[in-house]
């Protein structure tokens, strides 16, 4: 029998919410906390291993991922300061040496559904390098990136996160129908949380 190609998940986690007033992965949200709707996400697509990258509030934040799935691979971003590329460089030099591809969720992302991401991983087996869903024509996340592309992602510096590396793609990037608004939905300040 044929098996697909070897997929990890990165859950970008170790952000401190300024604009939240921080602890905004540990918010309340649905009937746990907010970084649990990502951890559910992650641990849905077609993955081997989910890794949640840490640094603000890494205890709480790394006992939160471990109490919803054990199986949670965590690492700690020593440099999460500079922002979301260190997050990534530290996501994408912790996964296995054969990993084909990696899905990139972020934390604060709680409602993205579950239908998109073997579609997403479909993309890749037909060839594309990326993909990422859409919305009512606006591209969300997460998104999932060819090994290809690691070395890439691990020059990254600064808060830019992997926009760069996809803008650059053209036609090498898919992207894939979403079907709702989950892939746009992010939290940033308290009030995002009611909507």
């Amino acid at each position: 029998m044929a098996t697909g190609p070897a997929l990890e998940a990165v859950v970008l986690a170790a952000g401190s919410g300024r604009r939240f007033g921080g602890g905004k992965l540990l918010a309340a949200w649905d009937a746990g906390v907010l970084l649990e709707g990502a951890l559910a996400a992650a641990f849905a697509a077609p993955v081997r291993s989910v890794t949640v990258v840490i640094g603000a509030d890494a205890d709480a934040v790394a006992a939160a991922a471990l109490a919803f799935d054990p199986r949670a691979i965590v690492v700690h971003a020593p440099d999460h300061a500079e922002g979301m590329g260190a997050s990534l460089r530290t996501g994408i030099a912790s996964l296995p040496g054969d990993a084909d591809g990696v899905f990139v969720f972020l934390g604060d992302m709680p409602r993205v559904p579950a239908e998109v991401l073997p579609r997403m991983a479909q993309a890749l087996i037909d060839g594309a390098l990326a993909a990422a869903p859409i919305y009512q024509g606006r591209r969300g996340n997460p998104v999932l990136l060819d090994r290809t592309l690691f070395p890439q992602l691990l020059a990254l510096t600064g808060d830019a996160g992997a926009r760069g590396v996809l803008q650059n793609l053209g036609d090498r990037l898919a992207l894939v129908e979403s079907p709702d608004d989950g892939v746009l939905f992010d939290v940033d300040e308290p009030g995002d949380l009611a909507r």
